[in-house]
């Protein structure tokens, strides 16, 4: 089991802080020999990519659909017109690299980031393919993001049962990715940030392992995120652990008022040294 951390950060939004804690885990499985996923958490995005075609193309297009990212998150400027630069950019960089010949190659890519410039802080998600967000609220868990896959697609028409859909042969056959064809748009969903919430980003191998109900056992039975995060891969792992696992646990905490910050701040300034 790889080690797994928590991560913690106060974040200046309009009107306060808020306080923010993650952590991120991804293992190869049991069954594969190459870890085609790839994540990267950190303020203000986290995100997770799966790729897919021949044996190290997955593991190209997800890497290089990752570094784009991460770098849109380190210049600061996080939103869909950068989101789907910096994609575009990972579509040539798959394109072009001479060991992703496989027409087939690409990548999901499916996350969260916390958008800051209105008036009130939102979290955005972002998906493409079939890796998935999930939000726990209020006790109930809610798969936020809608897979981009054949199944799905059977789903929605009425034509396959959510039931039948866990085991249907075509259960790997994604209808969009990030690398095949140029010009691949994320659906985004916009959510009030709300005390309490907690987001689980994930590829398949842990949906493929675990249900909905199993994925929110984990999360009330372990308040810290990375305790939740090696639960879960320890599950998934136990059931069969048929693919690579990758898994983010983003918790989000209670929004701190500024100008009580600032009157707690001075206090502090204000008491005699040495107490």
């Amino acid at each position: 089991m790889p080690e797994v951390s928590t991560e913690s950060l106060a974040v200046p939004v309009p009107g306060g802080v808020l306080e923010l804690s993650w952590a991120a885990v991804t293992d190869t499985g049991r069954r594969r020999e190459v870890n085609q996923d790839a994540m990267f958490a950190s303020y203000p995005l986290f995100v997770v990519a799966d790729g897919m075609g021949g044996h190290v193309g997955g593991e190209i297009a997800s890497a290089s659909t990752i570094d784009r990212l991460r770098a849109v998150a380190d210049g600061g400027q996080v939103s869909p017109k950068t989101i789907e630069k910096a994609l575009a950019r990972a579509v040539k960089d798959i394109a072009s690299h001479p060991e992703a010949t496989d027409d087939g190659t690409g990548t999901t890519v499916t996350g969260v980031f916390l958008d800051t410039t209105g008036e009130a802080a939102h979290w955005v998600t972002l998906n493409i393919g079939d890796s998935r967000v999930y939000l726990l609220r209020d006790g109930a868990i809610v798969q936020i993001t809608t897979d981009h896959s054949v199944v799905q697609e059977l789903v929605a028409a009425g034509r396959l049962s959510p039931e039948e859909a866990e085991n249907h042969p075509y259960g790997n056959v994604i209808t969009r990715a990030v690398g095949p064809s140029e010009g691949v748009t994320p659906d985004y969903v916009r959510l009030d940030v709300t005390e309490g919430d907690r987001f689980v980003i994930c590829s398949d191998g842990l949906t493929k392992e675990l249900t909905d109900y199993g994925i929110r056992h984990f999360l009330e039975e372990n308040s810290d995120p990375a305790d939740a995060a090696s639960a879960m891969l320890e599950a998934a792992l136990e059931n069969g652990g048929r693919d690579n696992i990758t898994i983010i646990v983003l918790d989000v905490g209670r929004p701190v008022d500024a100008a009580a910050q600032r009157d707690s701040t001075a206090d502090d300034d204000s008491s005699p040294a040495g107490e």
